[in-house]
């Protein structure tokens, strides 16, 4: 198994235990980007809480499952979106207008479309759901 792109990874990982009805999946390895993806996911009630499992080669994440989520994934490529462009990439994303979110790396930190919206910041898209 390649390892190319951890969060994409995570995000299938979750992906799958979710369509399987279970409630927690660990995801190894962890990085950064997939806590502060996790912490926005679990900020807009798509999982519960995610705790770091320390292990002697890095550690991992146990994500506990709610059952809300429908579809999540990585954005491949990572799209430069400008402040005003966000809507190209909801309608290509997103089943419905106000329906999911976009998850957007700014300058300003990891956070969803629509606080980048409101900050009037641009960024590169890293992952949807909803």
């Amino acid at each position: 198994m390649t390892l190319n792109d951890t969060l994409s990874n995570a995000l299938s990982k979750i992906m799958n235990a979710e369509t399987k009805k279970k409630d927690s999946c660990n995801i190894f390895p962890s990085s950064k980007i997939i806590k502060e993806a996790l912490n926005i996911m679990n900020e807009n009630q798509y999982i519960g809480s995610s705790n770091i499992l320390e292990s002697g080669r890095g550690n991992s994440l146990q994500v506990n499952l709610i059952g809300k989520i429908n579809k999540c994934g990585a954005i491949k490529p990572r799209f430069t979106v400008k402040k005003d462009d966000f809507e190209k990439f909801e309608k290509r994303y997103l089943p419905a207008r106000d329906f999911g979110i976009i998850i957007v790396s700014t300058n300003q930190g990891i956070m969803t479309h629509n606080q980048a919206k409101s900050k009037k910041l641009g960024g590169r898209l890293l992952a949807y759901c909803y």
